[in-house]
């Protein structure tokens, strides 16, 4: 059984923008808190199958964890995937989802997490974090309003 959580944003600039803004590793070091590297596993446009290795600075330490495109619907839908034994996680396997879409003079982007693969205490802690990582990607998604508005 997944763990799932949602979060939502509406931004002020055009849906392409914010699509894009979502694809685009080398402006996330400008607004993605606590990253400390993006390391492309490929190279080229990003296309289903792209990986990355995100490094970030969570709780006073650095994790690794490593994403895949695995859906791009542009620029309507975008789907990556955490696969947690290929990173500092050691298991699971994390999907975000996200759904970009427009109305009148605002975008809204909603984030659809699911957590899959945990066992035994890792499932408790995991619907534990599943508030923790909402609240992360809200950051997030906030940060990048706060970015693309400049």
């Amino acid at each position: 059984m997944s763990i799932r959580f949602e979060a939502k944003e509406t931004f002020q600039v055009p849906k392409q923008k914010v699509y894009t803004s979502l694809l685009d590793l080398d402006s996330a070091k400008q607004w993605m808190q606590g990253l400390v590297s993006m390391e492309r596993l490929d190279q080229g446009p990003m296309q289903v199958g792209s990986e990355w290795m995100e490094t970030r600075k969570m709780y006073g330490k650095e994790a690794s964890e490593h994403f895949e495109v695995v859906e791009l619907r542009e620029p309507d839908k975008l789907v990556l995937r955490c696969d947690g034994t290929k990173g500092s996680m050691g298991k699971g396997e994390f999907v975000f989802t996200y759904i970009v879409t427009a109305s009148d003079d605002h975008t809204e982007v909603t984030l659809d997490g699911e957590i899959n693969g945990l066992t035994g205490l890792s499932k408790l802690f995991g619907k534990m974090m599943a508030g923790a990582f909402k609240k992360a990607c809200v950051k997030d998604l906030n940060a990048l309003k706060s970015y693309l508005k400049k």
